[in-house]
């Protein structure tokens, strides 16, 4: 069987560039080099490009091809890696489907919708067992009264962008003094802002992935950050941050959040793999839905790749079902 020719798509516009060109290599390591030709192309702000072993070729976005030594090459899927726009908003998603490209990720409707703290809260509420922190959506062409959030949210308070990543322009902040330089940050980001009361409790992160056809929940990850929060630094830093996959949880709490989650997947129509961010709350264990991340990292040591680990997957197997999976749809 001929080899499929996979554009894996890295880079971006955002902020979490190189912890996207970190995620291609570590995905391009893992794809069956007999059934996948795998092309690392390079978006970003002047062009997209394909370089490798001296070569430059530009792509043309009329076909979404690459010319190599006078051949060329059109590609039979895109294996999405761009961490924020335009690869996690939909804006990649919509090109490639008005060409007839068949991709790794959730749609554009969905990608778009996700990209939005807020609207994706708004979605998930209700489901049984889901609880979501209070908060307050700003923009930046509106008044900022300090007093109206802190009559309206207790304090310690998240700041974070709304459309933004990887903990990105967020600030945690634990009286109203703090919270205009918070927001000026978060601004710096985004042009919408959320600002949520802090809920006290254990943090985990958990892969969700439909595999053969079958909504799969991956085992747990726990996070233990010596920071205040699991900010950038938290994430990208080593040492700063324990993170323990799978999680120790009892095995009905386990239950009970894998119903949560496909619950999620379901009500988003998402599709591929994502991550679902969450807290369980100090007391009584309540789940406090926190963010989905729809093109969450896959470098050797992000999340995704450790709870694949611990559920005794193949990393090759599981990236080739999940291309499988987007040719099947």
């Amino acid at each position: 069987m001929k080899a499929k020719n996979i554009a894996l798509l890295a880079g971006g516009f955002s902020g979490e560039y190189e912890v996207s060109i970190n995620s291609a290599k570590n995905i391009a390591a893992n794809l069956d080099p007999e059934k996948y030709k795998v092309y690392t192309i390079l978006v970003g702000r002047d062009g997209w490009f394909y370089k490798a072993d001296g070569i430059l070729a530009n792509v043309d976005k009329n076909d979404f091809s690459i010319v190599l030594n006078g051949e060329k090459i059109k590609f039979d899927l895109a294996f999405i890696t761009i961490h924020g726009t335009p690869g996690e908003d939909g804006k990649m998603q919509g090109y490639l489907d008005m060409l007839g490209i068949p991709y790794n990720t959730c749609d554009a409707t969905t990608s778009a919708l996700t990209m939005s703290k807020t609207f994706t809260k708004i979605i998930v509420e209700g489901i049984h067992g889901l609880h979501t922190a209070r908060s307050l959506r700003l923009f930046e062409r509106d008044m900022h009264d300090v007093a109206i959030v802190s009559a309206t949210l207790k304090y310690p308070l998240f700041v974070k962008p709304n459309n933004g990543g990887s903990s990105v322009g967020m600030s945690k902040v634990h009286n109203a003094a703090a919270l205009p330089e918070a927001l000026k940050k978060a601004f710096r980001e985004d042009n919408e802002v959320l600002v949520e009361e802090f809920i006290k409790g254990r943090e985990f992160s958990q892969g969700i992935a439909r595999l053969n056809g079958k909504i799969t929940v991956l085992p747990a990850t726990e996070i233990k950050s010596s920071k205040e929060f699991f900010d950038y630094e938290a994430k990208y830093t080593a040492g700063i941050s324990e993170e323990i996959t799978p999680a120790n949880l009892p095995v009905d709490k386990q239950e009970e959040i894998a119903g949560i989650l496909t619950e999620i997947y379901t009500r988003l129509n998402c599709k591929g793999m994502v991550r679902v961010d969450f807290i369980l709350l100090d007391g009584s264990h309540d789940f406090y839905f926190i963010e989905v991340n729809t093109t969450p990292g896959q470098s050797n040591g992000s999340l995704i790749p450790q709870q694949v680990r611990a559920a005794g997957l193949n990393l090759m197997e599981f990236y080739g079902e999940l291309i499988d999976g987007a040719f099947r749809n």
